[in-house]
């Protein structure tokens, strides 16, 4: 049950709940803690702006088994990079697949180079080169995302991407989009025994949720992107909806209010995964992935299969 000034605003069955995100100075009740904490849910605070500040663990369903073999993948980097060129190369299709959606005017020799890139990171020799690849890449795909937005107040102000913090409004969603997104993965790997904060292709440090950032790689395009270029280009969206200061750029309550919308109606839809052919939600594919990493650190599986689409 939500409540506002003393009035119930809206009531949900708790188990169509998968999370929850407290953005300012929300109050939860000690009952309501409780059953987050019984029923596994990823309860997650942010600051007004929208800066990720912690999430509420809850006790995993995993032994130490996972951790000691995430920890070996880690450390060992020729293991670290069997599965990073598996993520990196999912990632750089589905912005491939996203610029081919969405341009009005196709960049032919961005999506050629993408497809190249593709190929090399699924090549990559070392972690470093591998992140050399995807640096390429993302810069290449934001040079071009501009071209995705049919609102010109928003494109001719998107100037490639920039954060802590955003100067733009584009940039605001997506920073707000992605650090939402890692929070709910983060929650995932905890709840499966893995540590959220050990990545592969991330460098652990503190306050970084490392392992997450690696699995949100791939569903960066197909979901806050996604999110993105669909509010503006429905026009869902106003630049009257964001507040620019020379801190930086945020979203108003309007402008959260159509971010929500947008992003919950995202993470319901329904997609069949390329490899294993299940037709389940976006946020139902993100525990599968990791899962996958879960099993591999087990020793229970060999091989990691990125969620793109075509």
């Amino acid at each position: 049950m939500t409540m506002r000034k003393g009035k119930t605003v809206s009531t949900h069955p708790v188990h169509r709940i998968r999370s929850i995100h407290l953005f300012g100075g929300v109050q939860f009740s000690t009952q309501v803690l409780h059953l987050c904490l019984e029923r596994h849910l990823n309860l997650s605070f942010f600051s007004p702006a929208g800066k990720f500040l912690g999430r509420l663990d809850t006790l995993s369903i995993s032994g130490l088994d996972s951790r000691h073999g995430q920890y070996r993948y880690a450390e060992n980097s020729s293991l670290a990079v069997t599965i990073g060129r598996k993520m990196i190369a999912g990632k750089i299709q589905n912005q491939r697949t996203i610029l081919l959606r969405n341009s009005k005017k196709r960049p032919e020799s961005v999506l050629a180079e993408l497809k190249t890139l593709k190929k090399l990171a699924l090549e990559a020799e070392s972690l470093e080169k591998l992140l050399g690849m995807e640096g390429r890449a993302a810069a290449l795909y934001f040079s071009s995302f501009s071209g995705m937005l049919t609102e010109k107040s928003f494109a001719e102000r998107f100037q490639g991407r920039n954060r802590r913090p955003p100067r733009d409004p584009v940039n605001a969603m997506l920073s707000l989009g992605y650090s939402v997104l890692s929070s709910e993965i983060s929650g995932i790997c905890a709840s499966l025994g893995l540590d959220p904060a050990c990545g592969l292709l991330h460098v652990p440090r503190f306050g970084r949720p490392a392992l997450a950032l690696d699995l949100m790689e791939e569903f960066r395009p197909l979901i806050v992107d996604s999110v993105v270029i669909s509010l503006i280009n429905r026009n869902e969206i106003a630049t009257t909806d964001f507040l620019e200061a020379s801190t930086g750029c945020g979203l108003l309550r309007s402008g959260h209010r159509a971010f929500w919308n947008a992003y919950a109606r995202r993470m319901n839809e329904e997609v069949s995964h390329p490899v294993f052919q299940y037709r389940l939600s976006y946020r139902r594919m993100l525990e599968i992935q990791a899962a996958q990493l879960w099993r591999i650190f087990r020793g229970d599986g060999n091989s990691y299969f990125p969620m793109t689409t075509r």
